[in-house]
């Protein structure tokens, strides 16, 4: 009996080591037992989704959701811990002849470094290899820390950029329309490179370290998820209305960041159609679609064809990514923008672009307005 508990307290041991290995030092895609750690994500992330129910407002509950993503780094660093100390408990069972005397023994020997004894007779070897063992996984914690943070950095620079481009919370017709306005029209091929770019980053980042993905922005209607929607219906819509006009960087945009979406999607274990009917059928109706477009109509943006002609396109392109998009803002809690699908638990309407006003030093003068 003492030897098969302390088999299974080995298998124990050497499964949570595997966590450990696979989450900070050789991070990828979780498949198999490497599973466990979205298991700590999923629990920690229904927890707080529940809290947020108690507050109405979008940014109350962005707040009560915020810490989230650390809460989850602590969480899962205690669940290594009940692991080994469950496991060298179950191998000291032998030495100490009772199970509550082992788990006195294996605790302080993996928080003490094995220099405290308490419980039961001594087993010096369990002891120190207990102690050393948290020491590694602290000091790997530490080390995954800072490039955990530098994705975060990273992603986060360039949603910030957005707001000048576009409105809040971003939308994909407005990013268009923006641009117009403003009269910056031609810059929108560096801005489809740009987040091709950074598309390409988060299906490394995201993919590897899948708790990023309950890392909110530092503003409560700022969203990675939004803004990259917003990048890829403008995109389309972009190709759908203006084909000879628009920049062959909005094709490679709107490739890698579909290809980012169902790694992510992929990682999550959803289901991905890597092939979709490029017929349909969109969530997004047509009727909304029309109104967009008539909306770019009349900040004069460059049109070839009508709403209704250029549908099929953009339903071509949309369906690429609409469903993934969708699932993944609604397991986020993102910000409830329009075009971005509904949200179970926030219980909000869709929020309108508060696009910024378009001034002029045409009608002031000395600071005063003319009159």
């Amino acid at each position: 009996m003492r030897t098969a508990l302390f088999v299974v307290g080995l298998a124990v041991v050497l499964l949570t080591a595997s966590g450990v290995l696979f989450v900070l030092v050789l991070p990828r895609r979780p498949r198999g037992l490497e599973r466990l750690s979205l298991l700590v994500i999923a629990m920690v992330r229904r927890v707080f989704v529940l809290l947020s129910r108690l507050v109405k407002t979008y940014e109350a509950k962005d707040t009560l959701l915020s810490p989230t993503g650390p809460v989850c780094l602590v969480v899962q660093l205690a669940s290594w811990a009940g692991g080994f100390i469950l496991g060298f408990a179950l191998m000291l069972n032998a030495t100490t002849h009772s199970f509550v005397l082992a788990l006195e023994q294996a605790t302080t020997a993996l928080f003490t470094v094995g220099s405290l004894h308490v419980g039961g007779a001594t087993n010096l070897t369990l002891d120190i290899a207990a102690g050393s063992l948290w020491v590694i996984v602290v000091t790997l914690q530490i080390a995954y820390l800072p490039s955990l943070y530098a994705a975060f950095n990273k992603r986060e620079g360039l949603v910030a950029m957005l707001e000048s481009r576009s409105a809040v919370p971003a939308w994909g017709p407005e990013i268009l329309a923006r641009h117009q306005i403003v009269g910056i029209s031609d810059t929108l091929p560096e801005l489809y490179a740009s987040w091709e770019e950074w598309s390409a980053d988060l299906a490394e980042s995201h993919t590897t370290y899948p708790v990023l993905l309950l890392f909110r922005s530092p503003e409560a209607w700022y969203s990675w998820l939004i803004g990259l929607l917003a990048v890829l219906d403008a995109a389309a819509m972009h190709l759908a209305l203006s084909p000879s006009l628009a920049s062959s960087q909005a094709r490679l945009c709107l490739r890698m960041g579909f290809t980012a979406l169902n790694r992510i999607a992929l990682t999550l274990g959803w289901t991905v159609d890597p092939d979709p009917n490029p017929l349909g059928p969109l969530a997004l109706r047509f009727e909304e679609f029309d109104d967009a477009v008539a909306m770019l109509e009349e900040t004069g943006f460059a049109t070839e064809r009508s709403a209704r002609d250029a549908w099929a396109d953009f339903v071509g392109w949309r369906v690429n990514y609409e469903s993934v998009a969708y699932r993944l803002a609604d397991l986020i809690e993102a910000p409830p923008a329009p075009w971005s699908g509904p949200r179970r638990h926030l219980g909000l309407p869709t929020e309108a672009p508060h696009r910024p006003p378009q001034r002029t030093p045409r009608g002031f003068s000395h600071g005063g307005r003319d009159d």
